[in-house]
């Protein structure tokens, strides 16, 4: 589905003429019937793929228990932490995020717990940690994974018990919060690297929920489109209603390796580099661009090359990873590495009983 699929014109505007045939769509009004309900505040599309996020969305939110958003970075996966506490019974609660990625790591105990005055040098306050500022709410910890293994067992205390000290206190105190968790990072890898404690990992995977990237919403394109032009054209002052159609195949054909915050970023670019009503996008904008006719597996990205790799040294064994002829050992890999490579490059397999039929499932990478 591509950008010319959108033939939403502005208010009081003429629809577009059909002697314009290089015109892909009139920027306007998003169709309701292909957006998200409402209540699903700055979550934008209508594909199959992201219709099944918001029904898990739905089904968890009424209950209590931990989620954890899985994907690429760039997904939107803030956006789905915040609608699940919008529709839970806490929204009327605080909404606390923490990016566990962009906090040093001797600084996160203290972002996370608090602490108190003089409980290490620089400490001249008392500080209310984000777990304390989330009772009664939700607390979003964005890039799980980052989270240092010394800090996990008092993390893992906090999903057990609600309870928690702050830093340089003996004083036990309770909480009420409910942890929505993200992360673009392979988990189950980083246990069997000895990277992240199992113990954490099934505590906070109650309720996983993968975010899809944007190439696997290619429905969703063209609206994330429109909304980003008509954002971006309302805070610079412009006054931009076309989108070409070559500028429509271009984006349609780009695999957005950035998602939905490298969508935003290009058009904001574009924006600025508009001068009158009809959108401008340079190829430069995009690092590759798959035009009509032309064979993607020519713009191979390292990790899609390792990936078939991997995928055609497995076919070719059988499926076996161990023992002097499996797969491990044609790759010159250990078992555990091979098998953390495999989860970060969502390489799995489905196997029908019986000797006669085998299934074969790649899941795109996490």
């Amino acid at each position: 589905m591509g950008l010319n699929s959108l033939r939403f014109p502005l208010q009081n505007e003429k629809p577009c003429s059909q002697a314009e045939p290089s015109i892909a769509h009139r920027v306007g009004r998003n169709d309701p019937a292909t957006a998200p309900p409402a209540t699903f505040e700055g979550i934008i599309g209508k594909s199959s793929a992201l219709r099944r996020v918001l029904q898990m969305v739905e089904t968890v939110a009424r209950e209590d228990s931990t989620v954890l958003l899985l994907g690429e970075t760039g997904t939107g996966k803030e956006l789905i932490a915040r609608a699940i506490h919008g529709h839970s019974s806490r929204n009327a609660g605080p909404f606390v995020k923490l990016n566990c990625a962009a906090i040093p790591t001797g600084l996160l105990e203290s972002e996370l717990f608090g602490h108190e005055r003089g409980s290490f040098t620089g400490a001249i306050a008392q500080k209310i940690g984000r777990l304390e500022l989330a009772h009664q709410g939700s607390l979003f910890l964005d890039e799980m994974g980052d989270i240092p293994l010394e800090l996990q067992p008092k993390l893992l205390r906090v999903l057990q018990e609600r309870e928690f000290e702050r830093l340089g206190s003996t004083r036990t105190q309770k909480v009420d919060v409910r942890i929505v968790a993200a992360t673009h990072r392979d988990l189950e890898g980083m246990i069997i690297e000895k990277q992240f404690r199992s113990d954490l990992y099934y505590r906070v995977n109650v309720f996983p929920i993968q975010v899809p990237p944007l190439r696997e919403r290619p429905d969703d394109i063209p609206l994330l489109v429109e909304h980003f032009v008509k954002q971006a054209t309302q805070r610079m002052g412009k006054t931009i209603n076309t989108i070409p159609q070559e500028t429509a195949d271009a984006l349609s054909g780009y695999r957005w390796p950035g998602n939905i915050r490298e969508l935003e970023n290009v058009i904001e670019r574009a924006v600025i580099l508009t001068t009158g009503p009809v959108l401008r996008l340079s190829p430069r904008d995009l690092k590759s661009r798959i035009m009509p006719g032309q064979n993607s597996d020519r713009q191979q990205t390292l990790e899609e090359v390792e990936r078939n790799h991997i995928l055609n040294t497995l076919r070719d064994t059988r499926w076996v990873l161990s023992g002097a002829s499996g797969a491990a050992a044609r790759l010159g890999l250990n078992r555990s590495t091979l098998y953390f490579r495999m989860k970060k490059l969502g390489i799995t397999r489905s196997v029908e009983s019986g000797p006669r039929t085998q299934k074969l499932v790649v899941m795109e990478r996490e």
